[in-house]
């Protein structure tokens, strides 16, 4: 059974920093591309970050380049987003999601919330 489990999420000061973990089971994370989405209520939900399972190239957001960094290790089965200078604009319930066989998985999500 395909899992992804986020944990890391919190409240911060503008400036401030996280680090998400996305712990997955049920498939080996090594042959897939995982990536960070983020929703806020209301609002569209928007691509964050992606990690490819061939060559580990990343994406970004414009909204979040030079600020948050994708890694992931195969043999710990979990991806990670580290946050930089987080701003209010980035307050929003993050998911990791992938797809395997054709199917599409997301995590239940973790809450982040900027304010000063």
């Amino acid at each position: 059974q395909v899992q992804l489990v986020e944990s890391g999420g919190g409240s911060v000061q503008p400036g401030g920093s996280l680090r998400f973990s996305c712990v997955a089971s049920g498939f080996p994370l090594a042959r897939y591309t995982i990536g960070w989405h983020r929703q806020v209520p209301g609002k569209e939900r928007e691509g964050v970050s992606c990690i490819s399972n061939i060559d580990d190239s990343t994406y970004y957001a414009d909204s979040v380049k030079g600020r948050f960094t994708i890694s992931r290790d195969n043999a710990a089965n979990t991806a990670y987003l580290e946050m930089h200078n987080l701003q209010p604009e980035d307050t929003a319930v993050y998911y990791c999601a992938t797809q395997v066989g054709g199917v599409k998985y997301k995590g239940l999500g973790t809450q982040v919330t900027v304010s000063s």
